[in-house]
């Protein structure tokens, strides 16, 4: 089995992009600071939003859907999941809220991990839920002829348990010890778990809800705002890509883990200023009108109406869809389409 040791990483030199994306973090999580404590009702909004978006577009990426409108009803009212793709969304959703409301009671350790992926599957009958695979699974692409190729081979079943414990011990020990930094800790960590690929189904997700964790444990909390997972969906195949590139040459210990460390950076920072646009909106009581506005000017292209809702929770719906009226009638904006398929876009 490969060695896990982060000390070596601690002596590598990183590139300018890197420390500019780091720099940049801190920035904006001192600026999220100082915003919480400004306008902490109006932002609390947007966290229900958030936790909406993360449940859906992670489960989303592995395929797993169902109606935006049974996505709020699981997310925000806890109904009972009706199928096996809701059960799994539920599954998502009780993880999810453990981890933004007991974030630092939770160790990053082998028996953690398995009990948050017991309770992803806490909906269904899955007899291998908070258990390692059984069998060897592989990362494998299919492409448009139906042809599949396998990608990579994750480490096999016997290997994986005594793997999870090192990365959990290193990562804490780095971490612990102040020898690397956070922001370089965590996509490193990530990787090297999505690599072992620890459980025969379930995986990708729970590497989302562990960066998550992992985040917020080091004191970054955009997630909680501004959801990781929608950003990683909308460029999924960058993801992947990222993926890819880190992953060759992993098994002998010889792997580039910079791609995956700057792509995840470079999320955590798109989420991030979507962070502050989203507070630009708030912090002036202006009227609904002159807050839609502001948040139309920030589109680029077609939206929908569930788009300005984002941008602006301190509004109601129908305060939002009046002043979508009056941009439409003051000849501001265009209107396409009826019904769910209506959308927007501005004319200058």
């Amino acid at each position: 089995m490969r060695n896990f040791n982060y000390s070596s990483i601690k002596d590598q030199k990183w590139d300018s992009e890197i420390l500019g994306l780091i720099a940049a973090i801190y920035k904006e999580a001192g600026k999220q600071e100082m915003y919480l404590k400004q306008r902490p009702e109006e932002l609390e909004k947007l966290v229900e939003i958030a936790k909406v978006q993360s449940t859906e577009a992670s489960n989303a990426i592995e395929g797993i859907v169902t109606t935006k409108t049974r996505i709020k009803q699981l997310v925000a009212e806890k109904t009972t999941p009706r199928n096996r793709n809701e059960q799994e969304i539920a599954g998502y959703r009780d993880v999810l809220a453990i981890i933004h409301e007991s974030f630092d009671a939770i160790m990053i350790s082998q028996n953690y991990i398995l009990q948050l992926h017991k309770i992803l599957y806490s909906h269904m009958n899955n007899p291998l839920a908070g258990r390692t695979k059984n069998v060897q699974n592989y990362i494998s692409a299919t492409y448009p002829d139906g042809n599949t190729k396998i990608l990579f081979t994750p480490l096999a079943p016997y290997e994986t348990p005594k793997a999870l414990d090192a990365i959990c011990d290193e990562y804490n020990r780095v971490i612990g010890n102040m020898e690397l930094e956070p922001l370089i800790a965590i996509p490193v960590f990530i990787h090297d778990f999505l690599c072992i690929h620890p459980f025969n189904d379930g995986n990708g997700r729970m590497s989302r809800l562990l960066t998550t964790l992992l985040l917020y444990r080091s004191g970054f909390y955009v997630g909680k705002y501004i959801s990781l997972e929608a950003k990683i969906a909308k460029n999924k195949d960058l993801y992947y890509e990222a993926l890819q590139a880190s992953q060759d040459g992993w098994l002998e210990g010889k792997e580039d883990p910079v791609p995956f460390i700057k792509y995840l950076l470079g999320t955590i920072l798109a989420a991030y200023k979507d962070f502050g646009d989203r507070f630009s909106l708030v912090e002036e009581k202006k009227p609904a009108l002159e807050i839609v506005r502001m948040a139309t000017v920030n589109k680029i292209g077609r939206f929908t109406k569930q788009d300005i809702r984002e941008l602006c929770p301190s509004l109601s719906i129908s305060s939002i869809e009046g002043a979508l009226r009056t941009l439409v009638d003051n000849g501001e904006l265009i209107r396409e389409g009826s019904g769910k398929n209506t959308c927007y876009y501005r004319i200058n």
